[in-house]
């Protein structure tokens, strides 16, 4: 390596990416259901409830879309165009029997989340019993695999933590992906791997806690009333997020599901979204 070269790294390693505090702001909630009216409105009120962090300082529009207002995608989709609304609220197997199998989103949430802009809440099913009690937003995850510079997560993830609340940020390394990556290090003769392997983790995991550090700073300055927890680890993914979410007993879970490259749902969002199924998603 040249001395330039030696001077880069050194540079590019001192340069941390911070945290822009950007307050969110929701100007209308649109809660989608498949119910009857007079059902419909009874969920819109508990969904009400349930967000009643979101009343804070702000008058926001509360509209409800129930089921005979819509049975197809499209017709579903031109309603939500005509709201134009800054959250979706609805549940899982929208206009589906499927609720009782635990494999999908259903059709209609897994357009939701990929066909509009628009970040969309979803709740267990109104028929399948939950195992818990979906009353507030005392405990929130904000969750990836790469948190640094996104700073739209952290931003709504803390607009939904209620007063007093705990906001945790977890940052979960692929630990699969690593290894494969550190297989194909070990077989280049001029390569130590095991300086490698401990550089490389070491500044992941680094970089992962400046930038929450920089996130409960921004955040304490903007006065929240939140209490951030910082988790920084590597591990397999699906397992090592449910095991966040159980043992911190959530009360939502936030995550990222759009990609530029795909149609289909980011990276491991939608095995996990189908994998946890008895909280609230909000799903960016």
């Amino acid at each position: 390596m040249t001395k330039v070269d030696q001077f880069a790294s050194v540079f590019r390693a001192a340069s941390k990416t911070p945290f822009h505090y950007d307050p969110v702001q929701i100007g209308s909630v649109l809660v989608v259901t498949d119910q009857p009216e007079v059902e419909a409105g009874d969920f819109a009120g508990r969904v009400r409830s349930f967000l009643s962090v979101l009343e804070r300082g702000e008058n926001i529009r509360w509209n409800t879309v129930h089921g005979g207002q819509f049975s197809t995608v499209p017709e579903l989709l031109e309603l939500i165009e005509r709201d134009r609304p800054g959250l979706i609220c609805t549940f899982r197997h929208l206009h589906s029997d499927s609720w009782q199998w635990p494999y999908t989103l259903g059709e209609y949430v897994d357009v939701l989340t990929q066909a509009t802009s628009t970040p969309v809440l979803v709740l267990p099913h109104p028929k399948r019993p939950s195992e818990r009690a979906i009353t507030d937003t005392d405990m929130v995850v904000g969750m990836t695999d790469h948190m640094v510079g996104d700073d739209a997560l952290v931003n709504w993830a803390a607009r939904f933590t209620a007063d007093d609340g705990r906001l945790v940020l977890a940052n979960v390394e692929d630990v699969l992906a690593f290894e494969r990556f550190m297989e194909v290090v070990g077989k280049i003769p001029s390569i130590s791997t095991d300086d490698v392997r401990e550089q490389i983790e070491g500044r992941l995991l680094r970089d992962a806690k400046d930038y929450m550090g920089s996130c409960v700073r921004a955040l304490a300055k903007a006065g929240l009333p939140l209490n951030v927890e910082e988790i920084v680890t590597q591990g397999h993914h699906l397992s090592e997020y449910r095991r966040i979410v159980d043992e911190r007993d959530a009360d939502l879970l936030v995550m990222n599901t759009k990609d530029d490259d795909q149609l289909a749902m980011h990276g491991l969002a939608y095995p996990l979204a189908v994998e946890v199924r008895s909280i609230p998603l909000l799903l960016l």
